[in-house]
């Protein structure tokens, strides 16, 4: 059985796929997140983000959270508060693919 206040207290991680819009680059992509990633900045329990490109062109999105409710919340919140950004022009939508999970276990660098 989890123990659902240790479950919230967990880091997070999101990850989302997706094919960018025919034509665009990475960059382009990028350039088009400025206000996404302004936004980000204001969630509650947002760490960072990541956004890397595949061998395959896909894009992979990776955001870390300080827990699964506030990565989900602002899953939930982002189109109606953020509907407007460029970037959801940017990516070709029937090709996303979306999940959250709770982080068990995590290794750092050692200082």
């Amino acid at each position: 059985m989890i123990d659902m206040a240790n479950h919230q207290q967990r880091d997070a991680v999101e990850i989302t796929t997706f094919k960018l819009a025919r034509g665009l680059t990475v960059e382009a992509f990028i350039a088009a997140n400025a206000d996404i990633d302004e936004w980000l900045g204001r969630q509650p329990g947002f760490q960072s983000r990541r956004i890397a490109e595949a061998a395959d062109g896909s894009i992979v999105d990776m955001l870390i959270w300080d827990s699964v409710v506030n990565g989900t919340d602002a899953a939930e919140r982002i189109m109606n508060e953020m509907g407007h950004s460029p970037v959801h022009a940017a990516i070709n939508q029937q090709s996303v693919v979306w999940s959250i999970a709770q982080v068990w276990q995590r290794t750092e660098r050692a200082s």
